[in-house]
């Protein structure tokens, strides 16, 4: 497995699980951001082949364990995403960033569990036509396939998006006419119940999470649309 965004609260939590399973896992590749030294703590724990850190400030002060390889290039992120000793690409990296390493990845025959919402909104239509391709691909040799569906060759990991998904399994499409998401929390859980005047910067204090102002509000919009 690759996990993009290995620092983070996606890629520390997959990491988490894959402690715990080592007999069925391993970890081959961790890319991070901006944080040196818990990506060197990683590295120690789960011995991958490859890391690569976003921030070039940041990289002298990497200390990986022998074996393990630092990737610095602009394309790391396809690297990782494309190795031959990855099977699955677990995308925890925020922002349009991602597009290109879920593309590469899918273009390679990799599968994808991404939470990342906006390589879908803002390239859903590059992404979608090749999880489709392969599901179909798939399909056309072994019907019965669990490869034979485009949600599992890019798999949505993140909140409401996974909690759909695995509500859907095993049931007919035919029988499913709307799906409710309701929202359990943010700045409007406790009201006000007119939101006619509510500001962007009312919108921008969030109770939970500090995410930037473009992608805490670009995310509202993005939750109906990212898996259409």
């Amino acid at each position: 497995m690759a996990v993009l965004g290995s620092t983070g609260s996606i890629g520390r939590q997959a990491l988490d699980v894959l402690a715990r399973l080592p007999d069925q896992f391993r970890v081959a590749a961790l890319a991070a951001g901006r944080n040196a030294g818990l990506l060197s703590e990683q590295a120690a724990r789960f011995r991958p082949a490859a890391v690569a850190l976003a921030d070039e400030r940041g990289r002298p002060a990497l200390d990986l364990p022998p074996g393990t390889t630092p990737v610095g290039s602009a394309d790391a992120l396809e690297q990782l995403a494309t190795r031959d000793d990855v099977d699955l690409v677990v995308v925890g990296t925020g922002g349009v960033v991602s597009l290109w390493p879920v593309l590469a990845a899918l273009r390679a025959g990799k599968v994808v569990a991404t939470a990342n919402k906006e390589t879908l909104v803002a390239g859903g239509h590059l992404v979608m036509p090749l999880a489709r391709g392969l599901a179909s691909r798939t399909a056309a040799t072994d019907p019965s396939s669990p490869l034979a569906s485009a949600l599992a060759w890019l798999r949505p990991i993140d909140l409401e998006h996974s909690a759909i998904w695995q509500c859907l399994v095993g049931e007919s499409m035919r029988s499913v006419a709307r799906l409710v998401v309701t929202g359990s929390g943010g700045p409007f859980l406790d009201g006000p119940a007119d939101l006619a005047g509510v500001t962007p910067e009312m919108a921008l204090r969030h109770p939970t999470w500090t995410m930037g102002a473009k992608i805490t509000i670009d995310r509202r919009r993005s939750r109906t649309r990212a898996w259409r």
